[in-house]
Parts: structure tokens; C-alpha cells; sequence
């Protein structure tokens, strides 16, 4: 049974509690801290985004239709369907000369309540632009076009049904998140994600190991390890494609640049790289509580990079929770067992 990492107080006393699990381990395989069991395969979901991108840029093919830091940024983001994601996700479509109908990752109402007000009022509907997975999948039809231009076949007939698991862009892309994570995704549990790509369940433990590999290039092909440089220095220059705005991923990577970079996943994952320490981190909320996994990385962002007094960091491990007078009612806070793991390890 995995170990609580999260409490919510209601007053002075614990109200609820989330039980979960921590990996963070270093590029060679040597795990730094091992919290509840990291070995159960989760299901990443978004928090690979980074990875599924690898061979966008490790291909040639960012080069080849000319992405600028904000495409790229935005092939490894969950957005929140803002104007600024909707334009960047439309700009890379123009680039391969495919309309919208080329997305196969469905519609989505964008997740930002304004923007969904300003929507319904203007009679406007929703489109698979707005969608989170619109920039991932974008960079999946880059991929599919150059594949397209190397074969001499007309793009739009190639790239159709590039979600499913044995066209030649998915399976690029899953041999990217195998080289990384070192596990044979093939034999992996399979599911169906969100925006209609496979998913694959894999351990806490391979996850960290792979961002820690992205980090430092350490242990990834030569073509990958230039790209997961390059995918993260695009995110650090444009942090708000990954979320949006008020969102956790982009306000941390813009505070720290390219100190960090994390990537939520559905269902309480999350994923980060620590370039500067050559760590990777993967952590999983057993019950899916975002907020609660939010919690549990600022806390072990704020540990690992000493900066527990950093108040954008405490603010989220730490956050203060108020009701609808705004009245302070209860906060989040670590865990006695996440606070000790990571403090043995400082």
C-alpha cells in the first residue's frame, strides 16, 4: 500500500489524504529516492508529452517546416485552448498546408473558463484546435509530412489515421518512449489516450529514468538526446504554450527556465527533468487528484533545487485553501512520509 504524500486540512485538522508513490533517479539508473511502489506501471498519459516529441525534432522535421520555439513548445504541452495556442496550433497546420480536419485528436472546449465564456457568448464553437493535445498532435503531422516528402506520396492520404498504433508515426514515436524509458512498450499494458494516441502503463521508476536521460542526454541516442535539448530549451523560452495561463507547468518553467521541466499527466501524474542535478522524477496520485500531485512536485522541486523558501513553490505544496467568501478555511501540505524521504536524501 503506497504511503500518503499529500494531506488536506480543514481547519487545524486532516480532512483528506492522498496516498501515491515517488521515483526520482538519475540518468545511469541509480534511484535517488524511492517512495511507495514505483515499479507498478501507471499510465503517463500527458506527462510523456516530451518524449512522444523526440523524433519531431530528432527527424529533421522541425528544421524542415521551420518551428519556432512556440510550435515546439506547444507540441509538448496540455494547453488551456487559449487564443495564443489556438493561432501557434493553426500557424503549424499552414506550415504542412492541412487544414483542421487533418487533428485527429477530437474537439475540446478550451479549459480556461474565460475564454469558454467568450466563446459561448460570441455564438463560436469549439474546434480540434482548442483541444490540450492540438500542439502534440500538430508536431505528429510534421513528422507525417516529412515521412510523406521521403516517400513521395501526397501528405494528407499518409498522415491520415497517424493515432493508430501501427502507422509509421505512431510507431516512431513509440520506439522513442521505449528508447528512453528502457521498456519494451510492446509488451507494455495498452490503453486508448484522451486525443485517441496509445498509452502505455509503465513504471514510475522507467518514467524518471527517462526524464533524467532527457535532461542530460545521458543514455539516448545521439539524434534524441540533441532533440530533448532542444524541446526543452524551446519550453524555457516559450513556458506559456505548455499551459496557459495561472497554469502550475508554465508558472514554474518560467520562474525557473531551464532548471526544471515538468508535465502534468492525467490522473495525478506528474514528470520532470532536473537538468543541473541529472535527475528525472515521475510521481503518482493514486486517486488522480491534480491538485494533490501538483502539491506533491512543487514539494519535491522546492527539496531537490533547495529552494523550500521560495513562495511560488510553497504556495502550491503548501497551498491555502479558501471558500467562496474568501475566507481561509484549510490548506495542502507534504506528508510526513514525502517530507522525510525527501529530507534524507538532501
Amino acid at each position: 500500500m503506497n504511503p500518503v504524500l499529500i494531506e488536506v486540512l480543514r481547519g487545524s485538522s486532516v480532512e483528506s489524504r492522498h496516498a501515491g508513490a515517488l521515483a526520482v533517479v538519475d540518468a545511469s539508473g541509480a534511484v535517488h529516492t524511492a517512495l511507495g511502489d514505483v515499479e507498478r506501471p501507471v499510465f503517463p498519459r500527458s506527462a510523456v508529452k516530451l518524449l512522444q516529441a523526440l523524433p519531431l525534432v530528432a527527424s529533421g522535421a522541425a528544421e524542415a517546416f521551420a518551428l519556432t520555439d512556440a510550435e515546439l513548445a506547444l507540441a509538448c504541452a496540455s494547453h488551456s485552448g487559449e487564443p495564443e495556442h489556438v493561432a501557434t496550433a493553426a500557424g503549424v497546420l499552414a506550415k504542412l498546408g492541412l487544414t483542421v480536419d487533418a487533428l485527429e485528436c477530437g474537439t475540446q472546449w478550451p479549459s480556461r473558463e474565460p475564454v469558454l465564456r467568450g466563446m459561448v457568448a460570441r455564438g463560436e464553437i469549439a474546434t480540434p484546435l482548442h483541444n490540450n493535445c492540438s500542439g502534440k498532435h500538430g508536431g505528429f503531422l510534421c513528422l507525417g509530412c516529412l515521412m510523406a516528402r521521403h516517400a513521395g506520396t501526397e501528405p494528407a492520404a499518409f498522415v491520415h489515421g497517424y493515432v493508430a498504433a501501427d502507422h509509421p508515426v505512431m510507431r516512431e514515436v513509440s520506439a522513442a518512449l521505449s528508447a528512453a524509458t528502457g521498456v519494451d512498450v510492446e509488451r507494455a499494458p495498452r490503453g486508448t489516450d484522451g486525443c485517441s494516441i496509445p498509452t502505455f502503463a509503465l513504471p514510475l521508476r522507467s518514467l524518471a529514468l527517462a526524464f533524467a536521460r532527457a535532461g542530460t542526454g545521458q543514455g539516448l541516442s545521439e539524434g534524441h538526446a540533441r532533440a530533448a535539448r532542444r524541446l526543452r530549451q524551446a519550453v524555457a523560452a516559450a513556458p506559456f504554450m505548455v499551459g496557459g495561463t495561472d497554469r502550475f507547468d508554465t508558472r514554474l518553467m518560467q520562474a525557473l527556465g531551464e532548471r526544471l521541466f515538468c508535465k502534468v499527466g492525467a490522473e495525478g501524474v506528474y514528470c520532470a527533468a532536473l537538468p543541473e542535478l541529472g535527475l528525472g522524477v515521475a510521481l503518482k496520485v493514486d486517486d488522480g487528484a491534480v491538485r494533490a500531485a501538483e502539491a506533491a512536485m512543487a514539494a519535491v522541486a522546492a527539496a531537490l533545487l533547495q529552494r523550500e523558501d521560495d513562495e511560488l513553490l510553497q504556495g502550491y505544496s503548501h497551498l491555502p485553501l479558501r471558500n467562496w467568501r474568501g475566507t481561509l478555511v484549510g490548506a495542502l501540505r507534504p506528508a510526513e512520509a514525502l517530507t522525510r524521504a525527501l529530507a534524507a536524501r538532501r
